[in-house]
């Protein structure tokens, strides 16, 4: 240790010895890990840094240990801490360290690491500047955290964590009436921190458990135009309408877009942006032995031309939509449309086809993308007669906005239509100003 720092020293670099099983060093032999440090220290290391390279020591354990180093080193260098996730401590033995006199934390943004992963700093620097008040340069920047561990997770093609503290889609989530309730009085009596400082924000969840409250606060962000009287009742009306789809299957807690869609339908003066006629789907293909079918979709996939992979597309969908005929959405003449696409499922073809349907009247329907599908059999005993909830989740690639809808339905087919019908039409519900598609003959 001595002679590697001293020879980096030399050639003017600043040294940081990070101390490889620090704290299982220190409880089986404390005297030894001690000199080490003195060591680096004399050799002219400017950060001591202790690893919990395990991640099995305990917060009272890195409290004692900290305090001794500090106590000892921490006027001849900077006593730093890397903590690892495998007793899920990482985070709170990196803050009880700051505590005990620690003046660097390492860690990842999200906890990316081996095995369990690493400290959070989406987590810890939050709570060092909003709960413990440290002074950080980075504090200004606070706001913008969200979006960092949001732009990692995309970057890695990783499904961010809802559940992630600070940071999650459900970290500032609350479904049951009361708490809605309370927080339309005091914003502090639910949530730990104002959303808005780490760039998240308040989530209203809906569902069968959900009170009244949380449906009127869903109409406020939609800003409705109705009395007091007419919001309250029409308020009952849809949560009754909600308990009875949660019944049938639904789940409208990660499908705001649904939610949304389902109150400003309850109002007259909304407008449909567009409505399927009708629709078909076609699955084909050239082999049915199961084996010779998965071999020639891969040696497909594999297939170059001139450099280039081709695919082969085994679905076709047709869907039959009408449209604004203006593009501007200045005059209320409608056309039926009628566009054929192909993909590599039904549901890649049906959402292919109606994007293909609806740009022409809806250029702003280009910057749409489908980044997530999720299926799941509700009454797995009835089989293939199972319904099946269907959540299709959506981005706007030049907003970056994100939205969720659902369906449910028997038909696995016809759930995925309702939901990319619900995606497509949520993505048009500011911009259009028609009038009502349903009433034109």
């Amino acid at each position: 240790i001595s002679d590697s720092v001293s020879y980096l020293t030399s050639l003017g670099i600043d040294v940081m010895v990070d101390l490889e099983h620090y704290f299982d060093g220190f409880k089986f032999n404390e005297e030894y890990t001690l000199k080490c440090c003195d060591a680096a220290v004399k050799a002219g290391a400017k950060v001591l840094v202790m690893c919990d390279t395990n991640g099995g020591s305990m917060p009272w354990e890195v409290d004692e240990i900290t305090k001794e180093t500090v106590e000892k080193f921490g006027n001849l260098a900077t006593i730093g801490i890397h903590c690892h996730n495998d007793c899920g401590l990482a985070v709170a033995n990196s803050l009880t360290a700051a505590k005990a006199g620690v003046g660097l934390i390492q860690g990842t943004i999200n906890g990316i690491g081996e095995r369990t992963g690493n400290a959070d700093l989406c987590s810890i620097v939050p709570s060092l500047a909003l709960h413990i008040s440290s002074k950080m340069t980075c504090n200004d920047n606070l706001d913008e955290i969200t979006s960092l561990s949001r732009y990692l997770d995309e970057t890695l093609n990783r499904t961010p964590d809802r559940g992630a503290p600070f940071v999650g889609n459900s970290a500032f989530a609350h479904k049951g009436g009361l708490h809605v309730a309370a927080l339309e009085r005091s914003p502090d009596s639910y949530q730990h921190v104002d959303p808005s400082k780490v760039g998240n924000k308040l989530r209203v969840l809906i569902s069968e458990l959900s009170g009244r409250q949380n449906i009127l606060g869903k109409m406020k962000k939609l800003d409705m135009d109705m009395d007091e009287k007419t919001s309250a009742d029409r308020s009952l009306v849809i949560l009754e309408r909600v308990k009875k789809l949660e019944s049938m299957g639904y789940t409208f807690e990660g499908a705001d877009a649904s939610v949304e869609l389902m109150i400003l339908h309850s109002t007259q003066h909304y407008c449909l942006p567009f409505r399927v006629l009708d629709y078909t789907a076609q699955v084909y293909d050239t082999d049915v032995d199961s084996a010779s079918r998965v071999m020639s979709k891969m040696e497909n996939d594999k297939t170059t031309n001139g450099g280039t992979v081709t695919k082969t597309n085994l679905a076709r969908a047709t869907v039959n939509v009408r449209v604004l005929d203006d593009p501007n959405h200045e005059e209320d003449e409608f056309l039926d449309r009628l566009e054929v696409a192909e993909g590599n499922g039904p549901v890649d073809a049906l959402a292919n086809a109606l994007k293909k349907a609806l740009v022409p009247s809806h250029p702003e329907l280009e910057n749409l993308q489908l980044i997530d599908y999720k299926v799941r059999i509700l009454d797995p005993a009835a089989a293939t007669a199972a319904a099946t909830r269907v959540m299709i989740e959506f981005k706007d690639i030049k907003t970056d906005r994100q939205w969720t809808t659902v369906s449910v339905d028997r038909n696995i087919i016809s759930a995925s239509l309702n939901a990319l019908v619900d995606g497509f039409e949520y993505a048009l519900k500011d911009v259009v100003a028609g009038c009502v598609i349903e009433d034109f003959e």
